[in-house]
């Protein structure tokens, strides 16, 4: 069975996106910062993305800052498969991009049940918060990033009931940033 993991960048304070809706803030990058994240790019996940995020994603990814800024992720992300889940869109026009219409859970629930590599979902809170609640979220490696932003979204937002989590592992950065590993508790 794929596994379904999330990997998201917190404020100190809870949020994933600010008032606004940005997440530029979580992006501190130093050497050290640069090669743990080029490394994790290298892994043959297939990336999910809501709507919101794949729309921000794809406007970066391709260009030309991303591939002088960080270019083993840029070429990860560009060639990549993903995954994007929404009811609005048409057509997904970034390379190797499969659009998903209908029942968020049900799509999910097949697509582990299909042969293949990990599924991540990157940002996407909305994406975040319906999985667990249907509790098809395998792991969640979440960066806790040294900033205080005072109100935002939390990715969590909408989940009625406690979901228990259990820490595997946790790693710091100089950057400050810590990430933590966490699988569902039982």
């Amino acid at each position: 069975m794929r596994k379904v993991l999330v990997y998201n960048s917190v404020s100190l304070d809870g949020y994933f996106v600010d008032a606004n809706g940005d997440m530029s803030w979580a992006h501190k990058g130093d050497p050290e910062w640069n090669a743990f994240v080029a490394e994790n790019a290298q892994g043959g996940s297939v990336l999910m993305f809501g709507r919101v995020t794949y729309d921000l994603m794809a406007s970066f990814w391709p260009t030309d800052a991303a591939l002088n800024t960080l270019p083993a992720v840029a070429e990860r992300m560009n060639s990549g498969p993903k995954v994007v889940f929404s009811r609005t869109m048409d057509e997904a026009s970034w390379n190797n991009t499969k659009l998903v219409k209908g029942d968020l859970a049900e799509a999910v629930r097949k697509m582990k049940q299909e042969p293949g590599d990990p599924m991540v979902i990157l940002g996407s809170g909305s994406i975040v918060s319906q999985l667990t609640a249907a509790r098809l979220i395998d792991e969640y490696q979440i960066v806790v990033t040294p900033i205080v932003l005072g109100e935002g979204r939390t990715m969590f937002d909408g989940v009625k009931e406690r979901f228990p989590l259990k820490l595997t592992k946790s790693r710091a950065f100089g950057n400050g940033s810590v990430v933590l590993w966490y699988e569902p508790a039982s």
